[in-house]
């Protein structure tokens, strides 16, 4: 399920439109998270989970930082997040399904800023992208 050269572009051309927009990314799409998923907030028990919180801020740019090093290592998403896999897997032991419903979140918090610019090819090469994510962070799992 790997990225085309075309997948990659857009991927590329979408993440830089929302370069002004990534101090607050992340923490928009934790609290869609803690919102609609619930279940997610047993990992921040330490957290104040109040929209618009420092730590959900706080969070929210290590999420976009870890997404932007991906990107940018798009050839090697694997490679750029294995210390990430790790850390998910042997420390923090979330629960996989919480990537998938990151996802969705991050699909969401996109589509508003792009608007049309988020159509269902940029979906569907952000989707990808955001699977082969979640995929490396749960591979350890096994």
């Amino acid at each position: 399920m790997g990225l085309t050269a075309e997948e990659c572009k857009l991927i590329k051309n979408c993440w830089s439109k929302l370069a002004p927009e990534h101090e607050d990314l992340g923490g928009e799409a934790l609290t869609r998270l803690f919102q609609v998923y619930m279940q997610s907030k047993i990992y921040f028990s330490h957290f104040d989970l109040c929209p618009g919180s420092n730590d959900i801020h706080r969070h929210g740019q290590k999420v976009i930082k870890a997404l932007d090093s991906a990107i940018k290592s798009i050839d090697n998403i694997r490679g750029c997040l294995s210390e990430l896999s790790d850390l998910h897997a042997y420390n923090l032991r979330v629960d996989p399904v919480n990537f998938k419903f990151l996802t969705r979140c991050l699909h969401v918090t996109m589509a508003s800023s792009l608007r049309g610019e988020y159509n269902a090819l940029a979906y569907k090469a952000f989707d990808k992208f955001l699977c082969l994510v979640g995929e490396v962070l749960t591979e350890k799992y096994r």
